[in-house]
């Protein structure tokens, strides 16, 4: 018994001895007077029966060179000694934080009770070149910044701009870190203001202004501004213009005013690239250049007045080649293409009709609109934006027995050239269309293909200007009435009949078949004969006997009227 009872008390005596190494501390709770002290070692405690151990041997708070540690409800200091109450007990800015650096801080020290360290000891942070803490201010303070003294607010934001190292203060709040936006050479970066301020070009900015940097190298956007995007360039070569509008009047990079709605293109007389601006619509990046040769022209209508930069609206302007240029905004050119300048042979002719009035400096004629007149070769001819080229016409070349309708259009007069010759129409003529029934179209059909159905598939459309033809057979007659001087006229053949512009083919109805049927045949010419006829011939008597004749018979038609027949009989 004597022994456990000793080995009880050396239990008890070593739970309250407490060994404290140096650079460490304990908080001792004196359940007297509740209250709580810090003791520093190197030390051997004991702890009495009043008292206990809030805080176990804790190593020291240590901060390093270039390092800080925040403390949570800091102790009150005066002349660096703590502040204590009445009751001897530490007094704290309780709900406060503390920043201690190693300036102020170097020996260890350790945590009054009440204090506590907020995560572990930390580094001072770095910002580097070109790099920035977007930092807010919690509560007002007064902060020195060179030999200035600023005061900040609460809700301001600033940055704090690399190369440097950054102080925390309780005060600050880092919302993020910046990185310099890189603007390359050509490059643009396009700003937002987010409440009124001044940039760095000391220029007065209004909230949501937009604008432009395009100084290349590195720039750092500030708590005011917002990047919205980086504004490559594009590329103007000879062969391609931009063209841009303007959203509202300024003053564009090459110091000209340009007005809200105005449009115009930028060459590469005036830039090889061009960032647009933020009062810059770009409508079309590529605008192709228009080039014409030697042998074309173009017609631009509402060209642009080159004194006052204005569209002629109504206007057309006359270039032909060769030449290039660009069409500026407004101007379009006529029937969307380039045309090609006439080149007229020996038997070719311009037909020209007068859109407008004007004098004819080439001929010396006063022109008035919708005069016609015709310019003959070989020669190569543009017409000004006066006239307008209405067709080419070539010389139609006629043989013995070929034949055109031409139609005067001042006097309607209509006509019919006969061949052998080349005609060319005049410029108060064109091709007539002499129109036919169908039974008479058929009946010269087959007559020229003599009935064969091979031949008639293959043969294109008549031609309805030309002269229409019929090869009256051998022994034949044909009628012919002309609806001008309302007469008829009998040919027999062997001939060839060419029809006026008046004339018509009588279409003769005969009958056929056994017994004979009328409307049977149709047909233009008619045989004279002699020929041979067969019919059958049903006969009733009065007491109604029925007979039925077969008729044989030679037939033959003469004694036509020498007024009512020409040709040859």
């Amino acid at each position: 018994l004597n022994s456990l009872s000793l080995l009880f008390s050396k239990s008890i005596m070593a739970s309250t001895i407490i060994r404290i190494a140096p650079f460490e501390y304990i908080h001792v709770l004196d359940n007297n007077h509740n209250t709580t002290r810090v003791v520093v070692g190197p030390l051997t405690f004991t702890v009495q029966d009043h008292e206990k151990i809030i805080v176990s041997p804790a190593k020291m708070i240590v901060v390093p060179p270039r390092h800080y540690a925040v403390i949570q409800d800091p102790a009150i200091r005066k002349d660096g000694e703590v502040v204590r109450d009445r009751f001897a007990q530490v007094q704290l800015r309780h709900g406060d934080m503390e920043i201690r650096l190693h300036e102020e801080w170097a020996d260890p020290f350790p945590l009054m009770p009440g204090e506590s360290l907020v995560q572990s000891v930390r580094p001072l942070e770095v910002v580097e070149t070109d790099h920035a803490f977007h930092v807010l201010a919690t509560r007002d303070f007064e902060e020195v910044v060179g030999d200035q003294k600023i005061l900040r607010r609460a809700g301001d934001e600033w940055l704090f701009e690399g190369p440097g190292t950054y102080m925390p203060r309780v005060e600050v709040k880092i919302k993020e870190k910046v990185k310099a936006k890189i603007i390359r050479p050509g490059e643009a970066l396009r700003l937002r203001a987010n409440k009124e301020c001044t940039d760095r070009q000391r220029i007065e900015r209004k909230t949501g202004e937009e604008w432009l940097v395009r100084t290349p190298g590195s720039y750092l956007p500030s708590v005011d501004e917002s990047v919205l995007r980086t504004v490559p360039p594009i590329v103007i070569t000879q062969v391609c213009a931009l063209h841009l509008l303007a959203t509202q009047s300024f003053k564009d990079v090459y110091g000209i005013a340009r007005k809200a709605g105005e449009e115009w293109l930028v060459t590469v007389d005036q830039s090889e690239q061009h960032i647009p601006d933020v009062c810059e619509h770009v409508v079309k990046e590529r605008v192709e250049i228009t080039m014409l040769t030697k042998q074309q022209y173009c017609i631009i209508c509402d060209p642009v007045d080159r004194n006052t930069g204005k569209n002629q609206h109504g206007s057309r302007e006359l270039r032909a080649g060769p030449c290039c240029f660009f069409l500026l905004p407004g101007e379009s050119l006529e029937g969307g293409t380039v045309k090609s300048v006439p080149v007229l042979g020996e038997s070719q002719a311009l037909l020209l009709r007068a859109a407008e009035a004007f004098t004819d400096k080439r001929h010396d004629v006063k022109r008035v609109p919708g005069d016609l007149w015709m310019i003959k070769g070989p020669c190569e001819y543009v017409p000004t934006v006066h006239e307008v080229i209405v067709e080419i016409r070539e010389t139609i070349p006629l043989d013995q027995n070929e034949g055109i309708y031409v139609r005067n259009i001042r006097s309607g007069r209509v006509t019919d050239i006969v061949g052998p010759c080349a005609y060319m129409l005049q410029s108060s003529e064109e091709l007539w269309e002499k129109e036919l029934s169908q039974d008479v179209e058929q009946l010269l059909e087959w007559s020229y293909f003599m009935g064969s159905d091979a031949r008639r598939a293959a043969q294109k459309p008549r031609d309805k200007t030309r002269v229409v033809t019929y090869r009256v057979p051998h022994n034949a007659a044909v009628q012919i009435y002309d609806y001008k001087v309302k007469t008829s006229r009998v040919v027999i053949g062997p001939t060839l009949v060419m029809l006026k512009p008046d004339e018509q083919f009588t279409v003769l109805s005969l009958s056929g078949e056994k017994p004979k049927r009328p409307n049977v045949i149709k047909s233009l010419s008619l045989l004279l004969g002699p020929d041979f006829m067969t019919d059958i011939v049903d006969v009733e008597s009065s007491d109604h006997a029925r007979l039925r004749l077969q008729l044989s018979y030679n037939w033959k038609f003469s004694g036509f009227h020498p007024s009512e027949t020409k040709g040859e009989e």
